[in-house]
């Protein structure tokens, strides 16, 4: 089980976009980042303008700064964008983060169907994700076919879970480069970059579906296998 080329069969692709998703997401934000705009705006003035201008009136909306790159988020519980140091400076990829998490907050503001589905969901998934590799090892260990179907149901609630995320993150994305183009924030030959460094994020988002996914074929298949051998 540790050592199956099955499992690398199943998760080898996956992983390998992963790791491409991530050189890609970096590279083309530090491209982006050295490209400052013209309206010589940061990403902290972004947040600004865009609250000002598109949030609804009695938005309780706050903005706080976060150390890191690339670790900027919308929390829905306080209402906060939380923005890194990489995205507060003046930069076409800085403002595409800010005007991307903007677009979480206007969907949370809006009572977008599946952002609420993914915040319901995420105490579950944490629980089940976390639990799943040791109840699947623990079937497989003592033979236990349900043990390891539990297990199996565990990761399929991660691989639910970045089904749900990927169409919240590419309405995001679609909001904030109607933002940045409505606003005038960004001119019209400035947007292509944006459009990048929101394509290459999404990107990453893709692969853990297509880890987690495989994942649970994988888990499942190795599952039906000791269920078959139970019976036999």
């Amino acid at each position: 089980m540790f050592f199956d080329p099955l499992y690398f069969v199943f998760l080898g692709p996956a992983m390998l976009l992963a790791l491409w998703a991530q050189w890609k997401v970096k590279a083309t934000f530090r491209r982006y980042a050295q490209v400052p705009t013209r309206n010589g705006i940061s990403g902290l003035e972004t947040a600004d303008q865009l609250i000002r201008r598109y949030a609804p009136p009695g938005n309780r909306l706050q903005v706080e700064g976060i150390h890191g790159e690339l670790t900027d988020y919308y929390d829905p519980n306080t209402k906060t964008l939380a923005l890194s140091e990489s995205c507060r400076v003046n930069s076409v990829a800085s403002v595409a983060v800010v005007a991307h998490e903007f677009g979480h907050a206007m969907q949370d503001s809006q009572g977008d169907a599946m952002l609420a589905v993914r915040g319901k969901i995420v105490p579950v998934v944490n629980i089940g994700s976390g639990l799943a590799p040791w109840l699947f090892m623990a079937g497989m260990w003592f033979h236990s076919p349900a043990l390891a179907w539990i297990g199996v149901l565990g990761f399929s609630l991660a691989a639910v879970f970045s089904l749900v995320t990927l169409p919240v993150e590419f309405d995001a994305s679609r909001r904030a480069l109607a933002y940045l183009s409505d606003s005038g924030i960004l001119r019209q030959d400035e947007l292509p970059g944006a459009k990048k460094v929101l394509d290459a994020a999404a990107l990453t988002y893709v692969a853990a579906a297509a880890t987690a996914i495989s994942g649970l074929l994988y888990y499942a298949l190795r599952a039906a296998g000791l269920s078959n051998q139970e019976r036999d």
